[in-house]
């Protein structure tokens, strides 16, 4: 209205809505506050996207906990959801255009053992799976192995094919990862004893839980997998859900960390993937291992709160 009537007295326009000359002020005072205390919340939110650049609302709103109570921040995830929305920051998610799995071959393929099973503590299931990576001159494939209690990727691979021994090598980290988790679990008796309890009545031991691919189902792969005592276990048809945890983690590491990335060859991105797996396991909370982080729950076997149901179909 000032702008309108430059003439006019602050006081003379206060009367004309009823208002006191003070409560205008004291109302142009708060909105300069919000509108600095909103400046350094996303000046924060840009912070942790420097690492987590495809970091969601909900992450970065628990993320933005400590920071929001030390600066007397009063704003809810709703409140947040707003005020990124108004900036354009809000995540697009793109939608899978490549396929890696080839289901067509001679060698066995294995049962689906994870049917309504949930696992209890660390190294009880793996699932697995391959990704696509679109570079600039076409494709890399990444192989993955999660643990599905705390959402580690505990294996990785990225390779300029989808030959057998690329997945091998992300199988042979994954072991040498539940080597050192068994070493440094001497002092942890309750949590070996959870991972090696029982289930339905059966011990528990390590499941690998995987697509029916050709990599999974070679001779070389099984016979590593069985040298080191793990139960094998596939999606029996070609629905997503069958090994939704594993798909889970692919689009969170493309769409969160890879996507945005200029990469020109594979030493290249074996360096940024190991740097973004590092962030993903060490720095991203999960709500679904509530709210804390792969690395801290796979190291200390915590019982975690599910957020959400479990991904695997309970079949009558």
């Amino acid at each position: 209205m000032k702008g309108l009537y430059p003439r006019l007295s602050i006081i003379k326009l206060c009367g004309w809505f009823g208002l006191s000359k003070q409560a205008y002020y004291q109302h142009q005072s708060r909105r300069i506050k919000r509108a600095k205390q909103e400046e350094l919340v996303l000046q924060q939110v840009h912070l942790l996207r420097r690492d987590h650049p495809k970091m969601g609302v909900r992450k970065l709103y628990q993320e933005l906990g400590t920071f929001l109570s030390s600066h007397g921040i009063k704003l809810g995830r709703d409140g947040l959801f707003d005020l990124l929305s108004a900036h354009n920051l809000l995540i697009k998610r793109r939608k899978r255009s490549a396929k890696t799995t080839q289901s067509y071959h001679h060698y066995r393929k294995h049962p689906n053992l994870i049917q309504g099973f949930e696992a209890t503590a660390p190294n009880q299931l793996w699932v697995s799976d391959l990704t696509y990576w679109r570079v600039e001159e076409g494709f890399y494939y990444i192989s993955l192995i999660t643990d599905a209690y705390s959402r580690k990727i505990v294996g990785y691979h990225v390779g300029e094919s989808l030959e057998v021994v690329e997945s091998l090598s992300a199988l042979k980290m994954a072991l040498s990862t539940r080597k050192r988790w068994e070493r440094d679990r001497t002092e942890s008796p309750e949590v070996i004893k959870r991972v090696q309890g029982v289930q339905g009545g059966e011990p528990i031991g390590l499941i690998h839980h995987s697509d029916r691919g050709i990599q999974y189902c070679s001779t070389k792969y099984v016979k590593l997998l069985e040298k080191n005592g793990i139960a094998i276990s596939m999606t029996q048809s070609g629905d997503p859900l069958d090994n939704a945890l594993a798909e889970r983690v692919n689009g969170i590491l493309k769409g969160e960390y890879l996507e945005e990335l200029r990469v020109s060859n594979l030493r290249q991105a074996k360096s940024y993937l190991r740097k973004k797996i590092r962030l993903y396991n060490a720095h991203r909370p999960h709500m679904s291992i509530s709210g804390l982080t792969p690395d801290y729950v796979y190291g200390t076997g915590v019982r975690v709160s599910r957020k959400w149901k479990n991904y695997y179909r309970i079949v009558p």
